[in-house]
């Protein structure tokens, strides 16, 4: 499938829209939200193909900007990252705890989770381990 890259830029109050790859392909929209559609529309005006029939990347550039807004794009990445590796360690934490006995008090309070959250967790990863094994009889 042929991909192209549209490059939006913030022209006034409406925004510029460029695609490198076909000379002479432009347009522009009031709202980011219409730049996909008509960035499709104009491809495929031009090429005289489906709209659907390519693939299309957004290229927003907003120069003024954009040391902020890559600043920020990075930070919600690394906040993603993290989520995840506290999910990851979490879930690990409380295998490890109640395989100890604890209860799901003790484990959510060191923790610093409610218990109901405990229960939540421990209750998905017992239900993931019988998905992976459906055939196995409980002991």
């Amino acid at each position: 499938m042929t991909s192209y890259t549209a490059v939006c830029r913030r022209s006034d109050v409406w925004w510029a829209i460029s695609v490198p790859e076909l000379k002479g392909v432009h347009t522009q929209v009031r709202r980011l939200s219409e730049a996909e559609a008509m960035v499709r529309d104009a491809i495929s005006l031009f090429l005289e193909v489906d709209p659907h029939s390519f693939a299309l990347t957004l290229r927003l550039e907003v120069p003024e900007a954009q040391d902020v807004v890559d600043a920020a794009l990075s930070a919600r990445r690394a906040a993603r990252e993290a989520d995840e590796k506290a999910a990851t360690t979490t879930h690990v934490a409380l295998k490890r705890l109640t395989a100890l006995g604890l209860t799901v008090r003790d484990a959510g309070q060191i923790l610093g989770i409610s218990p109901q959250r405990v229960s939540q967790l421990t209750s998905g990863a017992e239900k993931s381990q019988a998905k992976a094994a459906p055939g196995e009889a409980a002991a």
